[in-house]
């Protein structure tokens, strides 16, 4: 499904129930502010009212005139500069709490959840659309005090002179209903703005985390630059161009709307046989009122592009919206729970979704047990499910069938975080952290240790807290990753292509010093390899093949010597790495 399609799929969002989700916790301050705002409105068409008496007074201003004139411009200022100062508040916290809660959703969502979630469009949500929310809702009580100025001046000028009251009213409906059309128009042209945002955002982060590649490929590099980035940056353009001519074109009208009023009046006011003073009042009204009509009109089109960004917000809810309780929850620190004798996997499925014309990929139904202590070798081709099987061992994937079992137990849902903790893992597709958990005196040193052990010490330092650098290679990158993983010291450990990208000296030491070293500590090691001269250091090797166990083979099945080289490690380690039918 196309990116546009989804938007098309996603259903409507109330606006105004969203508007009011995001207000609710701050209503009495945003009550406040628009209510002193709205005095301010009312102050300035009162003060109109004013100024348009004292001009008309048959024996000039007089001195109540000149004090009521002083108080409404106080009023006026004090009004303004209290909503103004509210509006800011209101719409900083606003868009803080709207980030977090979409930050929460993605934190607390099912792991599988995120990895459909295409990463562009989340990072579009999280910056543009939020972007979009957080402006109309610093603005929407100056929208709102616009609206009670112009609904005063109506007031008004009715009670100046129903006849043109009636005139100008026609002026306005005229004008609202071009509005109306002008919004549908707006809210199409936004549509699509929207979707080649998402587009945009995907190609930046071609040109950022592809700019190798690209240097490479004149064709490729062509192609994302002058087609694709800027295909989608020209649309931006070209939609936004149409969205705001339509705009002016529209204010363009209404203001000529307001002078063709303004003529008329003055043409007619003899045959009307209305007072000058009534008519030069009735002129400077309508003159002041094009301006908050102007901004309520902005407010009409800042709506548009709200509602645009609450439909996307809304569609990241909605794939979020099944949330692991209590992950988010602040509680002490539990006590050390008593060590797993055994994990196990009774019956356990799980199934990718078809994607397209693409089939999906189904992973069981897979029954293993892993003892505590055990080395346990996953191996097999690539695209086998020896991730996902992982995956659905650290209950990172619930199983669709089946279930997971701890000392012969099923794991109870509120406690899934807390079996979660028993792991350290360190993932092929890991994200590194730049910082430390925790940055006492004893894990610092713990760190440098582990940075001298892993031939680090040289280029990376604690400092404050976190790494001094993680701009490594890849090899030392994971190999940092894998400090995290010696400093959480958790007494079961998942390695998932470790050795993958390192040279064939430290591919030597994972196996033939680093496994066996934690197997001592009493580790349990669950790890991905293809390096199947090293087989034998595993008490057992279980193989993939499509999705389900092929065969498991204890360590007596393999011949391993110690003594392997690290020629050897760069000729059949390696070659073996690359091997996507691994044999037992």
């Amino acid at each position: 499904m196309t990116d546009q399609s989804k938007d098309d799929a996603t259903p409507d969002v109330h606006v105004g129930r969203e508007f009011l989700r995001l207000f609710r916790p701050f209503w009495h301050l945003c009550l406040f502010v628009t209510a002193m705002g709205a005095l301010a409105g009312l102050s300035t068409a009162w003060l109109l009212a004013t100024i348009n008496d004292g001009l008309h007074a048959p024996g000039g201003i007089s001195a109540a005139t000149v004090w009521t004139f002083i108080g409404l411009v106080v009023l006026t200022l004090a009004g303004n500069a209290i909503s103004g100062v509210g509006n800011s508040m209101i719409g900083q916290k606003i868009v803080a709490s709207l980030r977090k809660d979409i930050s929460a959703r993605i934190v607390c969502a099912p792991i599988a959840a995120v990895e459909r979630y295409r990463v562009h469009r989340l990072l579009a949500t999280l910056n543009s659309d939020v972007d979009t929310v957080s402006a109309f809702t610093f603005n929407f009580p100056s929208f709102a005090v616009a609206l009670t100025v112009a609904l005063g001046c109506v007031v008004y000028m009715l009670v100046l002179s129903p006849p043109l009251f009636l005139l100008a009213l026609a002026a306005i409906l005229i004008g609202v209903w071009i509005n109306h059309y002008a919004s549908m128009r707006w809210d199409h042209h936004y549509q699509g703005v929207r979707g080649a945002q998402d587009d945009l955002q995907k190609q930046y982060r071609a040109i950022t985390e592809g700019a190798k590649e690209l240097r490479l490929n004149r064709e490729r590099r062509n192609r994302v630059h002058a087609e694709q980035l800027s295909g989608a940056a020209d649309m931006i353009s070209a939609l936004k161009i149409r969205a705001m001519r339509l705009f002016y074109a529209t204010g363009a009208i209404g203001t000529t709307l307001f002078f063709v009023v303004i003529g008329v009046i003055l043409v007619m006011q003899n045959r009307l046989g209305i007072d000058s003073r009534l008519v030069s009042g009735f002129v400077i009204v309508l003159l002041y009122i094009r301006g908050p009509i102007e901004q309520v009109a902005g407010g009409v089109l800042a709506l548009i592009q709200a509602r645009v960004s609450f439909r996307r917000i809304a569609e990241l809810s909605s794939q979020f919206e099944n949330r692991e309780a209590r992950l988010l929850d602040a509680r002490p620190a539990a006590p050390a729970a008593a060590p797993m004798q055994g994990i196990a996997l009774r019956r356990a499925v799980f199934a990718f979704p078809q994607v397209g014309t693409a089939a999906g990929f189904q992973l069981g139904p897979i029954d293993l047990e892993i003892r505590r202590g055990e080395t346990l070798f996953i191996v097999g081709e690539n695209g086998c499910g020896k991730t996902t099987l992982l995956k659905l061992l650290l209950s990172l994937y619930s199983p669709v069938h089946g279930e997971l079992l701890v000392d012969g137990q099923p794991v109870p849902d509120d406690k899934l975080d807390d079996y979660r903790q028993q792991f350290s893992a360190v993932f092929s597709d890991y994200h590194l952290f730049d910082d430390l958990v925790v940055n006492d005196a004893a894990t610092i040193e713990r760190a440098r240790g582990y940075l001298d052990h892993l031939e680090l010490g040289q280029k990376v330092r604690i400092e404050n807290g976190a790494f001094s650098t993680i701009d490594l290679s890849a090899g030392q990158r994971k190999r940092l990753a894998l400090v995290h993983a010696y400093l959480e010291n958790r007494p079961w450990m998942v390695l998932d292509e470790w050795a993958a990208d390192q040279d064939p000296t430290f591919r030597r030491f994972f196996y033939t010093e680093m496994l066996p070293d934690l197997k001592r500590q009493g580790k349990t090691l669950i790890v991905i390899s293809h390096d199947d001269r090293c087989f034998g250091l595993a008490d057992r090797v279980i193989q993939l093949h499509q999705g389900r166990i092929a065969q498991v083979a204890d360590c007596s099945a393999f011949a391993y010597s110690a003594s392997i080289d690290d020629a050897s490690f760069e000729t059949a380690g390696g070659a073996a790495q690359h091997d996507d039918d691994v044999r037992l």
